[in-house]
């Protein structure tokens, strides 16, 4: 390896961030003044050059096709305005590179995983720490914003009080981070109570642990609830954490867990013969590394298993047993939704329910929207590169 700087020298060219830099033909080594070090392959260099992007953090000017088979390190150099210019072979392209930029990219274990935000799993004792944000304090005060999604992204749902009652002010909300998602159910839905109801939610009946709409694909990513007015007995709201459930389904029964993230149920929707809606996924979908990314449980919407006929049995047993930790009591949360009430959550994460009412006084009105929104309205009022 070569050095290109050491010590307090480097230490002052690179904005206090680095102790030492080194490299070879293949790789990149920085040295940073917590004693850590990152290693950055020659092609991982090369693809992010800043010259390479149309804006800063835009999009790429070239394909990676266009890249050489072998790119190798030339040369690496510190520039006194705290940059790392880097030569590139075969090519002879130099860049210059923002230390910064480097030390918010590590590749290394921890940086990556101190980068990830994990969800925040919670069970029956979060009722403790329910909490409704006024309207006015989350639509005029970023920080309030930011916090309220925040709050969505860690835990799955958050609540507001005093929203107008104003019809489809839902969707004013939804404006805050993002946009509507449109469905056959419209831009809009109401919630109310009728006869010949073809969805169970427009009865009194009480409604189990769902996610909404799993005959889709995708399923929408957040759902908004808006209560105009209410005045039943009963009725409350309920909420469960579904990742929560898989983990302990994971750690109480692994088997179960397996079977459920393998093997793909079928959702179906009908509707006075105009809608004929279908889809079909694992019960608990993770991604390569086993993380949990999503929960799609909806025992009233399922159509009939279809999978190989011998491993149906164990299935059954894998499904029973995460509906009960779903219905369990001690997993869940509960609220009644009173004129002017709010809840927004993540539909692929947060199960909702609701128990039995009487009297016909109840009207929600609803829509969808998607997660990616959300996140990007979060990360901008946090100002995160």
């Amino acid at each position: 390896s070569r050095p290109v700087g050491k010590g307090a020298e480097v230490a002052e060219h690179a904005g206090l961030l680095v102790e030492d830099v080194f490299h070879d033909d293949e790789w990149l080594t920085v040295r940073w003044l917590d004693g850590q070090q990152s290693r950055f392959p020659a092609i991982w260099l090369r693809d992010n050059i800043p010259s390479g992007r149309h804006t800063r953090e835009g999009q790429r000017l070239f394909d990676i096709a266009q890249l050489p088979d072998r790119i190798t390190l030339s040369s690496a150099a510190l520039t006194s305005d705290g940059g790392l210019a880097v030569t590139f072979d075969p090519e002879q392209i130099q860049d210059v590179f923002e230390v910064a930029w480097l030390e918010r990219h590590r590749l290394d274990r921890a940086a990556r995983e101190a980068r990830d935000v994990p969800p925040t799993l919670w069970s029956g004792e979060h009722q403790e720490k329910l909490e409704f944000i006024d309207y006015d304090r989350v639509a005029g005060d970023p920080t309030e914003l930011a916090g309220w999604l925040r709050t969505v992204r860690d835990y799955g749902f958050a609540l507001l009080r005093n929203v107008p009652t104003v019809p489809a002010t839902v969707l004013e909300v939804v404006q805050l981070f993002g946009f509507v998602r449109e469905t056959n159910y419209g831009r809009l839905f109401d919630v109310l109570t009728k006869r010949d109801a073809a969805n169970l939610a427009d009865t009194s009946m009480a409604v189990g642990a769902h996610t909404d709409n799993p005959y889709r694909d995708p399923v929408p990513g957040l759902q908004l609830l808006h209560c105009p007015d209410s005045d039943v007995e009963g009725g409350l709201s309920v909420l469960v954490d579904g990742f929560s459930a898989a983990e302990c389904l994971r750690e109480d029964a692994r088997p179960h867990f397996d079977l459920l993230r393998e093997h793909a149920v079928a959702f179906r929707y009908t509707e006075s013969g105009s809608v004929d809606l279908r889809s079909a996924a694992p019960l608990i979908q993770t991604d390569p590394s086993g993380r949990v990314l999503a929960v799609r449980y909806n025992s009233r919407s399922a159509a009939p298993l279809d999978m190989p006929v011998e491993v149906l049995p164990r299935f059954y047993d894998a499904y029973r047993h995460f509906g009960r930790l779903l219905e369990d009591p001690s997993a869940q949360v509960s609220f009644k939704l009173g004129p002017g009430d709010l809840m927004l959550l993540d539909n692929q994460r947060v199960l909702h329910a609701r128990t039995g009412f009487t009297g016909s006084g109840r009207h929600l009105q609803g829509c969808y929207a998607d997660k990616d929104g959300l996140h990007s309205t979060l990360r901008v009022l946090e100002g995160r590169g």
